[in-house]
C-alpha cells in the first residue's frame, strides 16, 4: 500500500513538473521577451522625443547625420528641413508631423508603451508566483521541509 502511494505521489510530482518546464517556464520566458521588445520601443520614442527637443531648443533648421543603411553601413545624410518629421505610426504607415505634433505623438505612445510594460511585468509575476505555488506543492508531495 505505502509502495502504491509513493508511485502515485511520484507520477503527480512528474506532472507537476512537467507542467512547470512544459508550459510555465516557456510562457515567462515568452513574457520577458515580449516585455523587453515594448522597453526597447519605449527607448527608440525616448531618444526620438530627445532629439526633436535638441532640435527645437538649438533652432535647428537644417542638419547632417550618418543614417544606417543596414549592416551596420552608413552613409552621411543631409536633412534640408527640420520643420517637419515623419514616423512611424505603425503597420507600415509613415505620417509627417510638425516637431510639436510629433511630441505630442511621442507622450502618448510612451504612455502606450508604460501601460504595456506594466502589463507585462504583472503578467510575469503571476507565472513566477504559479511557477513558486507548483513547486511548494511538489514539496508537499515529497514531504520535504519548508525552504526559507
Amino acid at each position: 500500500m505505502d509502495e502504491m502511494n509513493m508511485r502515485v505521489r511520484q507520477e503527480k510530482v512528474q506532472k507537476f513538473e512537467e507542467f512547470v518546464d512544459r508550459r510555465l517556464k516557456p510562457n515567462l520566458v515568452d513574457a520577458i521577451t515580449l516585455r523587453d521588445k515594448v522597453i526597447e520601443k519605449q527607448k527608440v520614442f525616448s531618444d526620438l522625443k530627445r532629439n526633436i527637443v535638441s532640435l527645437q531648443k538649438n533652432n535647428m533648421t537644417s542638419l547632417r547625420s550618418m543614417v544606417n543603411l543596414g549592416s551596420e553601413v552608413y552613409a552621411q545624410a543631409e536633412v534640408p528641413e527640420t520643420r517637419h518629421i515623419f514616423l512611424d505610426i505603425g503597420l507600415g504607415f509613415h505620417v509627417e508631423f510638425t516637431l510639436p505634433e510629433a511630441l505630442e505623438f511621442i507622450s502618448v505612445r510612451e504612455a502606450r508603451l508604460a501601460k504595456q510594460i506594466e502589463e507585462h511585468t504583472h503578467l510575469i509575476a503571476n507565472i513566477k508566483a504559479q511557477i513558486k505555488l507548483v513547486c511548494e506543492g511538489i514539496r508537499e508531495l515529497l514531504q520535504l521541509p519548508p525552504a526559507e
